[in-house]
């Protein structure tokens, strides 16, 4: 564990229950969502590498637009 973690750790233990459970909840939360991503990449890279191929030649070809973020 880094000596960050063990700061954060021991500051949340100063807190109420309530509220070190809605941290670890939150933490849970983000951690779940990280590996979710982690393993929608790693099951479709073929389809990643078509649709980056797909845009290059898009690009290639003209007809793409630079983005303006003012127009959004």
């Amino acid at each position: 564990m880094t000596e960050r973690l063990e700061q954060v750790i021991a500051r949340l233990k100063t807190l109420p229950t309530d509220k070190q459970d809605a941290i670890a909840t939150l933490i849970l939360e983000e951690l779940e969502d990280d590996q979710r991503w982690d393993d929608s990449f790693a099951h479709s890279p073929d389809l990643l590498a078509k649709l980056a191929a797909e845009a290059m030649a898009e690009y290639r070809a003209g007809k793409t637009q630079e983005l303006d973020p003012e127009t959004l």
